[in-house]
């Protein structure tokens, strides 16, 4: 089982937890920050068994239908998780102002903290874990897993303050104000994470950094004149470069495919985490003019 896998399985497990024991004091004591925790932890559940399918998926060697294998399930992924997370804090932060409208206060306040302390412990461990297995994979599926967690921990330490708060001041409102923070800082956190889904997609390129080392590698490669046509993307953890090279007239192919192979193994040592597909077209003279792109 590779470790994006089990990141997957660790979260899901997670998350069953957290629903259960939120659900029960959130209902019990009638926080609206516990209980739209207990919502939250339910959307993590089903985005981690999303997950837990999508790294299955992308893992799946290329073949006759997918040609180029399917990475691109990951940014799917990305778009899905940004979603359900936006509509999570909508629904928080309707909750919220239903809350301050009728005056609801809250009970059951040991229950209702304790559980909160809890989610704190286990959510900062999760995140700890998943952004250790994001380092090692470059998975943009287990980044947002940890992003989407890490914006958990920050709304359950803030819920945590906010029940303090009450259980020394009865200053009930507070409740209603975290949520309505913690539902705006949901929704604006989702949107990076359906944005970097929708470019990949949409095979924005590379990083500027990525290319412009890529660049780099090429111009200081001896025997290539010039170069033109050079294109990037990325689907999950795999990197695709497109590019031209332009040798003299006289050098013989040999020597050319040579060089371009040097070109395409310092071109991956740029990030040796990701897995690279370089494809190097050898032209004898710059054609970029003549032989215009469709």
């Amino acid at each position: 089982m590779t470790l994006q896998k089990k990141a997957t399985i660790v979260s899901s497990l997670v998350a069953v937890v957290l629903v259960i024991v939120k659900l029960i004091v959130g209902i019990i004591s009638g926080s609206v920050s516990v209980l739209a925790s207990a919502i939250d932890s339910g959307m993590d559940l089903a985005v981690s068994l999303f997950n837990l399918f999508a790294v299955s998926s992308a893992e799946k060697p290329a073949d006759e239908k997918f040609n180029y294998g399917r990475g691109k399930i990951e940014a799917i992924a990305a778009v899905i998780e940004g979603s359900i997370i936006t509509i999570s804090g909508f629904y928080i932060f309707y909750e919220a102002i239903r809350k301050i409208l009728h005056h609801e206060k809250l009970t059951h306040m040991d229950a209702s903290i304790g559980v909160m302390l809890l989610s704190l412990v286990m959510t900062g461990a999760l995140v700890a874990f998943l952004n250790h297995v994001a380092r090692i994979t470059q998975s943009m599926v287990i980044k947002s897993d940890a992003l989407h967690y890490k914006t958990d921990l920050l709304s359950n330490g803030a819920i945590l303050v906010s029940l303090v708060i009450i259980y020394f001041t009865d200053f009930y409102i507070i409740d209603a104000i975290l949520g309505i923070l913690i539902a705006i800082y949901i929704i604006y956190s989702a949107f990076e994470l359906i944005r970097e889904g929708v470019l990949m997609l949409l095979d924005a390129s590379l990083d500027q950094e990525i290319v412009d080392k890529i660049k780099e590698v090429i111009e200081s490669e001896p025997g290539v004149n010039d170069y033109h046509w050079l294109k990037t993307r990325r689907a999950g953890n795999d990197y695709f470069v497109d590019v031209h090279l332009v040798f003299t007239p006289d050098m013989t192919l040999l020597e050319a495919h040579r060089i371009s192979d040097e070109v395409e193994d310092k071109i991956k040592t740029i990030d040796p985490k990701a897995d690279w597909t370089v494809n190097i077209h050898l032209d004898p003279y710059d054609d970029s003019d003549i032989n215009l792109q469709e």
